[in-house]
């Protein structure tokens, strides 16, 4: 994988899908928090190796002066269940002894949400923030209704780890 190619194509993601509003999601963007992370040059793309040595690293290593570090890995050389299973022990492990989280994102495990795919869909990412930073947005998000009308068993696997604001 080429780094600016991998940059690249994950950047416009956010710009073409993530941080765009979508009727099928209450007119709300996907995360309405990307752009101005995007903007303000707060997300890092990195090329891994292996997601679990990649997040106990950034568990000693910390998040720097990013909101978002996102970490791309080839689709291809990572089932989704090892992925996931690589991401959930790091985050156990590491990551939430540090106030830190890790969210997966695999091609092949489909994310729908009211008909909305939210997978990038290329790359196997996984995208590192500070949790309790995560937390306060996402009780802001609820207040307003982000969350209205997305499936519950979607808002339980999302909110494991965090708190649930439902």
């Amino acid at each position: 994988m080429e780094k600016e190619k991998v940059i690249q194509d994950i950047l416009n993601w956010s710009e073409t899908f993530v941080e765009v509003p979508h009727p099928l999601l209450g007119g709300w963007p996907p995360c309405p928090f990307a752009r101005q992370a995007r903007l303000n040059q707060t997300i890092e793309i990195l090329i891994g190796q292996d997601p679990y040595l990649d997040l106990r690293n950034r568990a000693r290593w910390g998040m720097g002066k990013y909101e978002v570090i996102v970490y791309a890995y080839d689709a291809t050389e990572w089932t989704p269940t090892r992925f996931q299973s690589a991401v959930e022990s790091a985050n156990k492990e590491y990551l939430l002894h540090r106030d830190l989280i890790a969210l997966e994102d695999h091609p092949q495990s489909v994310e729908d949400i009211n008909g909305v795919i939210m997978n990038q869909g290329q790359y196997a990412l996984v995208l590192v923030q500070s949790l309790g930073k995560l937390n306060t947005a996402t009780q802001q998000l609820a207040s307003k209704g982000f969350y209205h009308g997305w499936p519950n068993g979607y808002l339980d696997d999302l909110f494991k780890h965090r708190v649930d604001p439902r």
